[in-house]
Parts: structure tokens; C-alpha cells; sequence
């Protein structure tokens, strides 16, 4: 007969074991960027856009080196499906270096990449992409499922958005995604968004940025995504963030809505041409069928976010003044 565990042990292992889970679900790791000597900072944001190079990928890194080189920015947000179409099958996937290390090249990109997950990453090996294993490949590549990455005047709370959307568990297809790390979803949402408002009403900084692959306000193919508008967007309009940037749709995209830029970066290699639903036109302020990217450059008083196409022409300014704040 094997041995058999105490009762009181074994509830004690149990315990144990739930808090471990909901540890792992809760808290949000913070990262630090600090500033240019001049007190501002600039990024790149490109989404959707692991293809080995195919659908205009490598052009669209081509001129992310230009401008990365003239903006000198700081590092790159990636809004999630890194890796198409069906994410990593594991740590020595070649399609690692084939995608991102060997595509993007340029001495300006050399920065860290912030990454988040998308839809597409979850049909493959999820652990593989947050695996150290492949930041001891490629050190620019840092990916959670959500975190915080404090940039003093400003800080920016990625938040995994691919386990809010009820179609991915209901109604799947042919596709398999991979859950392991999303143990319980409802408390793990419960959690996240919990955490999400937490490290929005503690910050201190300038500028509260989200990051997320899923849209929350979009006039492309995907549209409004229903469980991040009821769940999470009542939390960014709270807690006065400034902008939601995200994939998910493959255009390039900008919308104004009370008090908040959504901004839609998802142009990083296949395009959806032609496949555009109406918005109101007073809140729609860019919408782009192609490729290109985004960048954003900032200073306690003024963010200027650009989209260019793929060939690095600028699609649309948008400045956004900060007003000072006021002594209590």
C-alpha cells in the first residue's frame, strides 16, 4: 500500500497550490525605461506581424529602422500576434529568429521589445514565448501576459486580452489554444482587471497608456471587441488614461472618443484591403488598409503619434497636449 498524506497536509498542499494560481494571475510585473537626457521618450508600435518576412513584413521593418533612427527611440511595443499563424511549437522554433531576429535588423531596432500576446500566439506554444529561452536568444525580446513597464512620465499597463474574448472557449473552430497559465478564467480575469485598475489609479505618471492586441473601438474587419467594452473600458475612462493602443485588426487605424485615443497598430505584414465597417466619422480620424506601423514621442507636456505606410510616408499627426498639474 503507498504511503498515504495526512488530511491536514494534504488541504495545507492544497491551499498552497490555489494561492500559487491566483498568485501567478494577479500580480502584474513592473519593468523600468528610463528617459532621454532631454526628458523625452519615443517608441514604435507594430502589431500582427510574424510572417518570416512575407506580406510586406520585411519592407515594413525596413523603414521602422529609418524612423527608429531618426525618432532615436527608446524601445518597440509589439501589440501581439507575433508569430503566425499558429504561434511558437516551442522553444527552438526556427520561426523565432525567422520572424523577428532576422527581420528586424537595423541598428535602431536593436532596442527592447515589449510584446504582448495575441490570438494567433495562443494557438501555439504560449510558454515558449515567455520562455527566458529565447531572451537569452535574442535579448531584445521581453514577453508577459500582462505587466507594467514604468517610463517615469509615463507608464503603460499591457494587459492580455486574448482570455476575455468568450469565442476563443465557445466557439473555437478548428483552432486549439492553449489555456495552461489561464487556470480558472473567471478569476483569473477577476484578478487581471483588479490589478489593471490598481496600477492605473497608484500610478503617478503623466501619460496612462494600455496596451492590448484586441480592439476596444475599431471600424476593421474585427470591430468592437464586446468583452473588453463592458469589462475593461469603463476602468481606462475611471481612471483617465489617454490611450488604448492595440492590433488585432490589420489596418492602421485612430479613433477619439471621450477623452481617450484608441490607437490601432496592426499593420506589421497582412493587410485586410477594402474591409472597413462605418464609425462615426467625428471620432474617426485615421483609417488605413495597408501595412505600416506607429510611432509616438513624448514629453511631460505633448505626445505626437505618427502611422506611416510601408513606405514610410506619414498617413496622419496627431498631437496631444498635456495639461499641467494643478497645485492642491
Amino acid at each position: 500500500m503507498g504511503m498515504q498524506i495526512p488530511f491536514k497536509k494534504l488541504m495545507l498542499l492544497h491551499i498552497i497550490f490555489i494561492a500559487c494560481l491566483r498568485l501567478s494571475a494577479a500580480e502584474l510585473q513592473r519593468f523600468e525605461h528610463r528617459l532621454k537626457h532631454d526628458g523625452s521618450l519615443s517608441f514604435l508600435v507594430v502589431g500582427d506581424w510574424g510572417r518570416r518576412g512575407s506580406y510586406n513584413q520585411s519592407l515594413v521593418a525596413y523603414q521602422m529602422g529609418l524612423i527608429g533612427e531618426k525618432l532615436e527611440i527608446d524601445f518597440v511595443i509589439s501589440t501581439g500576434d507575433n508569430f503566425y499563424e499558429d504561434g511558437l511549437t516551442g522553444e527552438e522554433d526556427p520561426a523565432f529568429l525567422d520572424s523577428f531576429t532576422s527581420i528586424y535588423t537595423a541598428p535602431s531596432l536593436q532596442k527592447q521589445w515589449y510584446n504582448v500576446l495575441g490570438n494567433h500566439d495562443y494557438r501555439g506554444d504560449v510558454e515558449a514565448q515567455l520562455s527566458p529561452v529565447l531572451t537569452r536568444k535574442d535579448s531584445r525580446w521581453l514577453c508577459s501576459r500582462s505587466f507594467i513597464l514604468d517610463a517615469e512620465i509615463a507608464e503603460f499597463v499591457f494587459v492580455d486580452t486574448t482570455p476575455f474574448v468568450d469565442e476563443y472557449f465557445e466557439d473555437p473552430g478548428d483552432s486549439t489554444y492553449d489555456w495552461r497559465g489561464v487556470y480558472r478564467r473567471k478569476e483569473y480575469l477577476s484578478d487581471l482587471l483588479k490589478d489593471v485598475d490598481g496600477a492605473l489609479k497608484n500610478s503617478k505618471a503623466k501619460w496612462k497608456i494600455v496596451v492590448g492586441h484586441h480592439t476596444i473601438k475599431s471600424a476593421g474587419h474585427h470591430g468592437v471587441t464586446k468583452e473588453l467594452l463592458l469589462r475593461l473600458l469603463p476602468i481606462l475612462e475611471e481612471n483617465n488614461v489617454d490611450m488604448y493602443v492595440n492590433g488585432h485588426d490589420h489596418c492602421l487605424q485612430h479613433i477619439s472618443s471621450n477623452g481617450i485615443e484608441f490607437l490601432t497598430s496592426g499593420g506589421g505584414s497582412k493587410a485586410w484591403r477594402g474591409d472597413r465597417n462605418w464609425w462615426c466619422p467625428e471620432e474617426l480620424k485615421l483609417y488605413y488598409d495597408g501595412q505600416g506601423f506607429m510611432s509616438v514621442k513624448m514629453t511631460r507636456s505633448e505626445a505626437v503619434v505618427l502611422f506611416y505606410d510601408v513606405h514610410g510616408n506619414i498617413l496622419h499627426k496627431w498631437s496631444i497636449p498635456k495639461e499641467p498639474l494643478k497645485a492642491a
